[in-house]
């Protein structure tokens, strides 16, 4: 035990030496200083060896020990720094507000573990005070002495000291509640105005794209975190896929468009509850996902998901997480789940925002796509044959359009495909939706993917908006692709995906886009023979054929001929206010005996050239073109020679030039390919 400290003498008195303390402990606004304080200037007024200070806990109605100083050099032994305001002498000093004298610490029976705490720590006779000032009683203050402890206590001193004690503590206790509540209140304040400032970026932006990093950036201003992340569900609500991650030791650590099954996430509690779930590092090993498995081994020990919850269901979750243990607060879950209200509202909004604008642009799309087919269509009108071959496609167009299954139209160029197609569509449940068709042999293999899916901004050079596809034009309706065999070879497993999955994704684009469309083929080529020779898949020609129907060509039906004349007539005089009431009976007779290697289309043009030259009521066709077809003298002719005479007649008209607008393939109605292949066939040469 060390000495005691002796009394000033002298002008010095003890009440001076009180005073300096009151002025020293008078600086000190944290309690640690204070008692720092007062052991070491007490030492001037009074001679003690133990200093307590123990303050009340109202809450609990207990006294808790704060501070204990010695002057033995030793470390106080304290194992409970807790106690029962009924069982303490603090506490019986607290309630009778009166001093405590203990003049004897072995021979105190009350309080007894107290005192063994004491003799434990030396202590020999101690003195308690009442800590209190005019507003609070704030605990109490107690002197402890060793075995050479003075006989007479200097009690009114140590009242004075307890006095300036209590008001020192209790300005430090307001200054610690003060400064408490300051930062209470300036987090409060950061939280509402980082929530303002959410709210106001949420309801501003309208691109779900932007609208992620948005909420992520302003959140992790308020709540520090490691990684942070939106999460929202896939259709059919089973999956989630994250949207926005933040990460900045390991900004890879969830890969983009990653998705993971509701029961392997710890998000799938918070989407099933709609309550915001915490997991700690124990908690977060016990998940199987490959996706949890990355967090924990990147040193993430806390997650904290809030579900984002509307009116009419649950979008998704909102996460963030920590490397510290029991990093979230009550304060931050309540704060999340704020946040998590307007971003669930926002992207809510947003989905319908894009919804709209997506259903607008196709809207649009559709408007010009209809508005260009009225001007350019090159349709043959009303379906026009009594034939029983013609009678029986009328049959199975009538048996599969109602069934919503994939067609397969054959037949040669200029039969009729996209009239039949169109049919299949007016007669099954669609007809209120967009028909939509696309000649795969007239884009050009570069464009035929944006053609068919459509490509995002930027996608390739040129692409300066995006642009929505025939697919998503034809959602609820049915897509024509005519000439589906001059099909790249590389294009057809995505139409195939198209066509199996009812989804696919724009060209430059990495949204899965599902639709619903009909799809109904054409084509003049062999794709069994195709297959055989690696040109076109057999996967997706099994997949198209579902119901194959084979259009005969104008030659094997020539008894509807007359009736197709007469159409054409009609409809032609129409269009050009022409008044024709008759076609002779020979021109009827020359038509029927021409081998039409062009098929309808080719009989269509003709007789429109044939309104055009007709002067008077009576139709006159120029039957010089056809050889064997001449009014005067029909002279019979094979299928073959007459088919080969009208081309070559063709090809010298347009100076042996095949293809483009002026050349012999586009005055024949025909592919330039198919007439190149023709030509071959029938040995035709310049």
């Amino acid at each position: 035990m060390s000495g005691f400290s002796t009394p000033r003498v002298g002008l010095e008195t003890p009440y001076q030496s009180l005073l300096e303390v009151s002025q020293a402990i008078a600086q000190h606004q944290d309690l640690a200083g204070l008692f720092r304080e007062l052991s070491t200037r007490l030492h001037a007024v009074l001679r003690f060896d133990f200093l307590n200070l123990v303050l009340h806990d109202a809450a609990s109605n207990s006294m808790r020990l704060h501070i204990l100083e010695t002057t033995t050099g030793q470390t106080p032994d304290v194992p409970e720094m807790v106690f029962p305001a009924d069982d303490s002498p603090s506490g019986w000093v607290l309630q009778h507000q009166e001093p405590l004298t203990i003049p004897s610490v072995d021979q105190e029976t009350r309080w007894p573990r107290i005192m063994d705490l004491l003799k434990r720590n030396k202590v020999a006779s101690s003195c308690w005070l009442p800590l209190t000032t005019a507003q609070h009683s704030l605990g109490a203050l107690m002197f402890g002495f060793g075995p050479a402890a003075p006989a007479e206590p200097q009690m009114d001193l140590m009242r004075q000291i307890a006095s300036q004690v209590a008001v020192a503590v209790d300005n430090t206790l307001n200054y610690e509640k003060a400064q408490k509540y300051q930062r209470q209140l300036s987090r409060e304040r950061d939280r509402l105005q980082a929530l303002l400032e959410i709210t106001n970026a949420l309801v501003s932006e309208l691109d779900i794209r932007e609208l992620f990093p948005t909420i992520i950036s302003l959140l992790r201003r308020v709540v520090p975190c490691e990684y942070s992340s939106l999460a929202l569900l896939e259709p059919g609500d089973s999956q989630l896929k994250a949207h926005a991650r933040v990460f900045e030791d390991n900004p890879e650590i969830i890969p983009p468009e990653s998705t993971a099954p509701l029961d392997e996430v710890p998000a799938g509690q918070a989407i099933e509850t709609r309550r915001p779930v915490i997991v700690d590092a124990a908690g977060l090993a016990r998940y199987p996902s490959p996706l949890v498995q990355r967090l924990v081994a990147a040193g993430l020990r806390s997650l904290c998901i809030v579900p984002l919850i509307t009116r009419k269901r649950v979008l998704g979750t909102l996460n963030v997480a920590s490397r510290t243990d029991n990093a979230f607060t009550p304060a931050d879950v309540d704060f999340l789940s704020q946040v998590a209200s307007q971003a669930a509202i926002a992207i809510e909004n947003a989905t319908a925002f894009q919804e709209i604008a997506q259903l607008k642009d196709r809207l649009a799309e559709e408007k010009l796509y209809l508005e260009g087919e009225i001007r350019t269509g090159q349709n043959f009108g009303e379906m026009v044959g009594d034939s029983p071959s013609f009678r029986s496609i009328l049959d199975q167009v009538a048996t599969v359009a109602p069934t919503g299954a994939s067609v397969l139209i054959l037949g040669e160029t200029g039969t009729g495909k996209e009239l039949i197609a169109r049919a299949i569509h007016d007669l099954s449940g669609r007809r209120d939706h967009t028909f939509v068709k696309l000649n795969c042999a007239a884009i050009p293999t570069g464009l035929l993917e944006s053609e068919l899916f459509g490509h995002e901004k930027g996608a390739f050079t040129g692409a300066i908006a995006q642009k929505v596809g025939r697919f998503e034009l034809a959602h609820k309706g049915t897509l024509f692709l005519d000439e589906i065999g001059d099909i790249p070879l590389e294009l057809q497993p995505k139409l195939l995906r198209a066509l199996q999955e009812h989804e696919f994704e724009r060209l430059g684009g990495t949204r899965t886009i599902k639709v619903d469309a009909r799809l109904v083929a054409a084509t003049n080529r062999d794709l069994a023979q195709m297959i055989t020779g690696r040109e076109f898949r057999s996967d997706l020609y099994y997949r198209l054929s579902v119901f194959p129907i084979s259009v005969p060509p104008l030659r094997e039906r020539t008894e509807d001929i007359p009736k197709l004349v007469r159409y054409f007539t009609q409809k032609f005089a129409r269009q050009m206010n022409k008044r024709i009431e008759t076609i002779p009976h020979e021109t009827i007779e020359a038509l029927s005996h021409y081998s039409w290697p062009g098929n309808v289309r080719e009989l269509e043009n003709l007789i429109e050239r044939a309104v055009i030259l007709t002067r008077g009521t009576s139709l006159q066709v120029p039957l010089s073109e056809l050889r064997g077809a001449s009014p005067e003298t029909p002279a019979p002719v094979t299928l073959v020679e007459a088919e080969r005479d009208h081309i070559r007649r063709v090809l010298e008209q347009a100076n042996w030039v095949v293809g483009g607008p002026n050349g012999a393939a586009a005055r024949l109605g025909m592919k330039r390919t198919t007439l190149q292949s023709k030509m071959k066939k029938l040995g035709i040469a310049r």
